[in-house]
């Protein structure tokens, strides 16, 4: 049985076949799979370790950042409150206080750049904080610039009211004083009205020869002549106007315009027509005596009225009469 499909013992130890290192070079292959599988998994896990380090230090600082933006946004609200509380209620001292607020808004602009930049940072905030502190500073100034300028005016303003009530009593004291001025001109000015007495009217008949004779014949008198005596104490030396209504038997004024006839505004009978004015020089104080002759080409029958006004009152009035001639009249 030297032929058999079988393998001997003596085959199966054979020490020339390489059985043994095959399965060394394996293991050893095997090691150095496995040492770099570790290293790989050991770099990758010292990567991502690093990586959650930056990343939490990253976030810290992001964190500490949004922390210090928001202790800064409280301090800038506060104060821009502060400010504002100032502003808003004093606008009519704005123009008084436009040199401090040019500084404030070079701080607020400042301030409002480093809130709103997303890239700033922990330093960037620090120096907001400093930029709000020297705002308030800015503020407490205003305020007591503005406590200063609310009293200046106010003292102003109670000054201002006790001028206008001086004013409105010197304007009542000026009215009552121009009131009393007026009265008192009134009172002169009728005061100052001339009083009359001793009236004659006396129809004079004119000779050829120059010499007058009295006539009570109506178609003899040439002129009536009309005379009385004025004064008063209160009217000033100078000429004084007096107006002669001469009022004929026919009930109807004398009016010709030879004698300047015209029309006379009374202070008690309204208007009325006059015969003619005249003018006397009167000294303050004296009597004088007016005479005022009347001439018409022809005297009526009957009554002639004579009223005699001064001043706008009458102060004098006489009535003559003239009669009838006889046969040899």
């Amino acid at each position: 049985m030297a032929n058999t499909n079988y393998p001997s013992a003596e085959n199966s130890t054979n020490p020339n076949r390489p059985v043994r290192s095959n399965n060394t070079t394996k293991n050893i292959l095997i090691g150095v799979l496995a040492a770099g599988l570790l290293g790989t998994w050991a770099y990758f896990l010292y990567d991502k370790n690093d990586s959650t380090k930056q990343i939490q230090v990253k976030t810290a600082e992001v964190n500490t950042a949004m922390t210090a933006k928001d202790s800064v946004q409280v301090l800038y609200n506060d104060a821009l409150t502060r400010l504002d509380s100032i502003t808003g209620s004093n606008n009519n001292l704005s123009g008084q206080l436009s040199d401090r607020q040019s500084d404030i808004t070079k701080l607020k602009n400042e301030i409002n750049r480093i809130m709103r930049d997303k890239n700033s940072t922990a330093a960037d905030y620090r120096r907001a904080k400093l930029l709000i502190s020297e705002l308030n500073g800015k503020i407490a100034n205003l305020e007591a610039e503005v406590s200063r300028l609310t009293g200046e005016n106010q003292q102003l303003a109670a000054n201002n009211t006790h001028l206008t009530q001086e004013r409105d009593v010197l304007a009542t004291n000026l009215q009552t004083t121009t009131a009393e001025k007026e009265e008192l001109a009134q009172t002169v000015d009728v005061a100052s009205t001339f009083t009359a007495s001793n009236i004659q009217i006396t129809p004079i008949k004119e000779k050829k020869n120059g010499k007058e004779k009295v006539t009570t014949t109506a178609k003899r008198v040439d002129k009536l002549v009309v005379s009385f005596d004025v004064e008063n104490r209160v009217a000033r030396s100078g000429p004084a106007d007096m107006y002669v209504i001469v009022t004929g038997p026919d009930g109807n004024v004398i009016n010709d315009p030879n004698l300047g006839s015209s029309t006379l505004t009374t202070r008690t009978d309204g208007d009325r027509p006059y015969t003619f004015k005249t003018t006397a020089e009167y000294e303050q104080g004296t009597r004088k005596t007016v005479s005022i002759p009347l001439r018409q080409d022809h005297f009526q029958t009957g009554n002639y009225k004579i009223e005699i006004y001064q001043n706008g009152f009458k102060i004098a009035e006489g009535v003559r009469t003239l009669k009838k001639g006889g046969l040899f009249g």
